[in-house]
């Protein structure tokens, strides 16, 4: 079994704002992945705690002190599919 980071279709330059995949022609979720899978070149174009899956969360590693522009070592992407 492969272990794969980040390898969903929202993390995919295939997918598009309707949640089609233009490689397959289906409609897809962030659950989805496959072999054809093509990392978007700017995932990570402005990494802060304001774009964070954990800011103000229960997973948060820095709760007292993250703030917009901080960054950590913690930082995890939002999932921005609509």
């Amino acid at each position: 079994m492969a272990i794969r980071l980040g390898n969903s279709c929202s993390n995919c330059e295939n997918l598009t704002a309707s949640n089609a995949c233009k490689l397959h022609g289906v409609h897809v979720t962030a659950g989805y992945t496959c072999d054809s899978f093509e990392m978007k070149a700017a995932l990570k174009n402005d990494p802060n705690c304001a774009n964070c899956a954990r800011f103000h969360g229960p997973t948060c590693a820095n709760p007292q002190k993250a703030a917009p522009e901080m960054l950590c070592s913690h930082w995890a992407p939002n999932n921005n599919m609509a």
